[in-house]
C-alpha cells in the first residue's frame, strides 16, 4: 500500500494561486537547513523570508517536494531551492493572511538520509527579493495559523 501524500504542497500551491489572483504578494518563511539554497547572508535566525509572485521570480516551481525559481538578491541573479518540508507558512504580504505550518528541525543527517532515500532506484515515480519581513499581526496576535 502506498504511502498517502502530505496535504501541504496541495496546500501551499492553492495559497500561492487565491495570492496571486487576489492581487496580493505570496510571500513564503522558510526554516533554513543544509537541504536549503538560498543566499546565507539573508538568513536570519535560521530563517528566510521570500516573496515569491511572479514579477519577482523566474522559472517558478512548485511540486509536490520543492520550490524552486530564480530570484534577484541585491541585483544578483540565484537559483533557490526550497524542500516543502522547509516551509513554515505561505502568506500574503499586504494583509497577512495565511496559514503556517509545523516545521521540524532536521539534522542535516537526517536531511542527507531523506535525499538518499528520495533518490533511491526502486522508486517510481525576475524580480528584487526582499529581506525578511514577519507577517502582519492584528493587536499582537499573529494571523497564521498552525497546521500539524
Amino acid at each position: 500500500m502506498s504511502e498517502i501524500p502530505s496535504t501541504k504542497p496541495y496546500l501551499i500551491r492553492a495559497l500561492y494561486e487565491w495570492c496571486v489572483d487576489s492581487g496580493f504578494t505570496p510571500h513564503v518563511a522558510v526554516m533554513v537547513d543544509d537541504t536549503v539554497r538560498v543566499p546565507r547572508a539573508f538568513v536570519r535566525d535560521g530563517q528566510i523570508v521570500l516573496n515569491i509572485a511572479p514579477d519577482a521570480t523566474n522559472q517558478f516551481n512548485l511540486d509536490n517536494e520543492a520550490l524552486s525559481c530564480q530570484a534577484r538578491f541585491g541585483g544578483v541573479a540565484q537559483m533557490l531551492y526550497v524542500p516543502i518540508a522547509n516551509i513554515a507558512a505561505i502568506y500574503a504580504r499586504e494583509n497577512g493572511q495565511g496559514m503556517a505550518f509545523e516545521v521540524e528541525a532536521r539534522s542535516a543527517t537526517e536531511a542527507d538520509a531523506d535525499a538518499v532515500a528520495e533518490a533511491a532506484p526502486d522508486e517510481a515515480g525576475q524580480g528584487e527579493a526582499k529581506s525578511p519581513e514577519p507577517p502582519p499581526t492584528d493587536g499582537g496576535k499573529p494571523r497564521l495559523r498552525i497546521i500539524k
